[in-house]
């Protein structure tokens, strides 16, 4: 399973949670509460759990591609030099949206 995927099922996990919490609240169970909010914290570690893998990909893809682009300025590749800013770009922008 991709890291949005698991992203995406840590949010909805944490939804699920806060609606046990809150029924478990109205009916007056607190078994129930204390499940909801299991379920919710398990859902924010499975959450953080995949940006921060998607945080380390976008170190890798900054790192590779601040390498592409100076080797490509040292050999004289201007194409070499563009994909490498270009990943590098791409490795930061990752890293940011997954904060």
């Amino acid at each position: 399973m991709g890291s949005q995927a698991n992203r995406t099922e840590g949010m909805a996990e944490q939804i699920g949670g806060k609606i046990k919490q809150g029924i478990g609240k109205v009916l007056g169970n607190e078994q129930m509460q204390a499940e909801g909010k299991a379920k919710e914290m398990k859902g924010e570690a499975r959450e953080e759990s995949a940006k921060a893998s998607e945080r380390a990909k976008g170190a890798v893809e900054e790192v590779t591609g601040g390498i592409k682009k100076n080797v490509g300025a040292v050999i004289g590749q201007e194409q070499m030099q563009a994909e490498g800013k270009a990943r590098e770009l791409e490795g930061e922008a990752r890293q940011k949206a997954n904060r």
